[in-house]
């Protein structure tokens, strides 16, 4: 079938509608009819090529619409289904036996190779097939082909134009905190970088009832979002050391801290700023060789642990429907992120969201 979808053809530069052709869903896989899309940290550092991801490429991992057919052995959707779209796992290695898809032993492989496991791909162009199959989706499109596995099944009453961005960014910075750190009521917690990550690990601090969250970041509007979505401190890096303001305003330093900026500097304040037996969680995404650079007497000192987290140790068919509880409850208004695009505006949406100016851009399809 033909569809439109946004190009990546060359590292660095502004995507490009194209009319492309979409084979049929396969065996265990679903064709959606995308109604919106998130556009992710990620998406924009594969379009700049951070990742060797190959090219021309088809990009998207935060999808949501509607069902329109299913391949052979699908047996949990239908035609119709309302969901969204997340990552996807082999469902057979250790870690997915175990439970932790995130960790799954071929993610690379199901996520960002820019084709099928086996190597193939469904998008073509006059000149030859076009990458996709990112994150097992590539909603960059008005339709994409997806798997049963990384598609949950929303109520009917979903509200489609806003659950994209729980698929990849706002699901990895509530999960890093609900999953992986799991801050008990009481304790405090900072986040450096309160993009759409970090304001989603600030809610969910806030929903578990930390008492003091601390947001840090450069940009004064998202501080001032921080300040209206729970946060009970905030810091203009620019302005103030973090680690001291952090230190000052929780008695000698916080329970719990999440970096978000993939920037090294920012990373070693997450973890100097921690009281001692402290946990950061690493989420930021940057170029390959980016360092977390601590002393290491001081790690031992303290007791301080650092670790890595990805998509929030999340099991996207059980967490996803959480969070929607939590937002229907009043307790998780990740809505408050969001700024719609027309699909045709991508580019002025991607520079909005490098530039500061929208937390998390997503784009309403035609």
């Amino acid at each position: 079938m033909r569809i439109t979808a946004a190009v990546a053809r060359e590292a660095e530069k502004p995507f490009t509608l194209e009319d492309l052709e979409l084979d049929p869903p396969a065996e265990g896989e679903i064709l959606v009819k995308i109604h919106s899309s998130g556009i992710c940290h990620t998406d924009i550092g594969v379009r700049n090529q951070w990742l060797p991801v190959p090219l021309p490429l088809v990009l998207g991992h935060e999808g949501a619409g509607v069902v329109q057919e299913v391949g052979a052995g699908v047996t949990s959707l239908e035609p119709g289904d309302k969901v969204v779209l997340t990552f996807a796992a082999c469902r057979e290695c250790v870690m997915c036996r175990r439970g932790e898809p995130a960790y799954c032993a071929k993610f690379m492989a199901h996520n960002v190779a820019g084709s099928r496991p086996d190597g193939t791909n469904a998008l073509h162009a006059e000149d030859g097939d076009v990458h996709g199959f990112f994150f097992s989706q590539s909603s960059f499109a008005t339709h994409a082909i997806a798997l049963e596995g990384n598609a949950v099944k929303l109520d009917p009453d979903a509200d489609l134009a806003i659950v994209g961005p729980l698929g990849c960014g706002i699901q990895t910075g509530a999960g890093t905190v609900l999953n992986r750190l799991r801050p008990p009521a009481g304790s405090s917690l900072a986040v450096f970088g309160v993009g759409a990550v970090g304001l989603a690990a600030l809610m969910a601090a806030k929903a578990v009832g930390c008492t003091a969250v601390i947001a840090v970041d450069l940009v004064a509007d998202r501080l001032a979002l921080a300040r209206e979505l729970g946060a009970t401190h905030t810091v203009n890096a620019a302005e103030q050391d973090p680690v001291e303001e952090i230190r000052r305003v929780t008695g000698g330093g916080a329970d719990f801290s999440v970096d978000t900026t993939a920037v090294t500097a920012a990373a070693r304040q997450a973890v100097e700023c921690l009281a001692p037996k402290g946990v950061c969680g690493i989420l930021g995404f940057g170029t390959a060789g980016t360092e977390v650079r601590v002393d290491m007497l001081d790690l031992l000192l303290t007791g301080r642990t650092i670790t890595g987290v990805t998509e929030g140790d999340a099991r996207p068919a059980e967490f996803i429907p959480l969070l929607l509880r939590l937002h229907a409850q009043g307790r998780f208004p990740f809505e408050r992120l969001i700024t719609e695009y027309d699909f045709r505006d991508i580019n002025a949406a991607c520079e909005d969201a490098e530039a500061g100016r929208a937390v998390k851009p997503v784009l309403r399809m035609p």
